[in-house]
This record gives structure tokens, sequence and C-alpha cells, in this order.
């Protein structure tokens, strides 16, 4: 059996493949080699907090996504799609800048984004995505976690099988963004990155908990 989780404090020494920072210019470090994770540490605004938790006031999980340039027509159609429109300028507001950051920052016109409200773990084992990059970002609940390099057996990684060893080796490494967190994840598709993308999974939530998640590819 598994040792509990223990998460790290953010006091702690941070690995050499993450680049953290508390300003946005800590973002285009993914494109350091060395580096896998880089994360704008971000303190959520409370009008977005504010507009984040009142579309979460809903007895059903609900997902939106968009793929296409992040433009007024992305603005219009979330403020139609999301459950309580009358609250969500501060979100949608938020989530054009991030996505037109995104946009700029990857030289790409057109983004893959989707919002999701989730009332279960989506992600629950520690895995590497298949793609280049992706950004991701908790607005309500908690972030996702991560394994710094040295915590990793990646012969653990890919479907699930009794021969394969655990993946983490130290559950006590494990780190978890904080809601507000913008944080940009290496997949195994970024080109250098084959054998070394983040190792990361999403959160276990508590009976009756809520996450809101928004994750964009550049596409």
């Amino acid at each position: 059996m598994s040792s509990p989780v223990s998460y790290v404090s953010p006091a702690d020494a941070w690995p050499a493949h993450a680049a953290i920072g508390q300003d946005i210019s800590v973002l285009p470090r993914i494109f350091e080699e060395a580096v896998n994770i880089a994360i704008f540490e971000r303190p959520m605004p409370a009008e977005i907090a504010l507009s984040a938790q009142a579309q979460c006031r809903t007895e059903r999980a609900w997902q939106y996504s968009w793929l296409g340039q992040p433009d007024d027509a992305m603005v219009a159609d979330l403020l139609r799609q999301l459950p309580a429109p009358e609250a969500a300028k501060p979100l949608v507001d938020d989530i054009a800048t991030i996505a037109e950051a995104m946009a700029f920052l990857f030289e790409t016109r057109t983004v893959g984004l989707r919002l999701r409200l989730l009332d279960g773990a989506m992600c629950p084992r520690f895995h590497c995505d298949n793609l280049p990059v992706r950004l991701v970002t908790t607005y309500v609940g908690p972030g996702s976690e991560w394994l710094p390099e040295d915590a990793i057996n990646r012969k653990g990684l890919g479907a699930p099988h009794p021969d394969k060893p655990e993946i983490a080796t130290d559950n006590a490494a494990v780190r978890r963004l904080s809601p507000g967190d913008i944080g940009l994840i290496k997949g195994s598709g970024w080109i250098g990155s084959e054998e070394r993308g983040l190792v990361h999974r999403s959160p276990s939530l508590e009976s009756g908990s809520k996450r809101l998640l928004m994750s964009i590819d550049p596409a």
C-alpha cells in the first residue's frame, strides 16, 4: 500500500526543471530546454473568484469547449453558454486574457480551450500528456498535482499493469498548484522532451466538492 501523500511547502527548494515566479514573465521560460513546467504564482482576484464560484452552483458537472481564435466571438459564446451568465463577466474577461496570452506566446491564431466543472478526479493517475504543451489553471478547488523528476519512476507510466512499479518514488515530494496559478506543462510531444514531459495528475476531491479547471492548447 502506498504511503499517505503530503504536499511540499512552497518554501522548500524547487527542482531545477521547474520555473516559478510571481510575474507573468516566468511563463516564456517553458522554452528553456531544462524546464518542463513554468508556473506563474497568481493570487486569485476576489472578483474573479466570486464569478467562478457562481458558475459552480449547479447540480450537474458541465464542460465548455472552444477551438478558434480567442476573440470577441469566443467571449460572446462563453457568456451565452456558462450556467450563470449574469455573474460571468470577470471570469470570462480573465479567460480571454489568458487565451490571448497563450496565442501570443506560441505564435498561433487559434487555441483549443476547455473549461470544466468537475465533481471527481478527471485523471487521478500520474501520467505525461502526449502533446507538446498545455496551459492549466484552476479557478475553484484544488490545483493540479505534479512530481519533481527525482521522485519519478518512468517505467511505471502508461496503462496500469500489476507488474509495473509505482510512478511516484516519494509521495512526500508531490507538488500542487494553487487556485489562480497559471501553469505551462510540457508533454512528450515537445521536441526534445519525449522522455522528459512533466508527470502530473488531477487532485482527488472530497465528497460534495467541485473543481473548475481550464486548459488551453495552442492549435
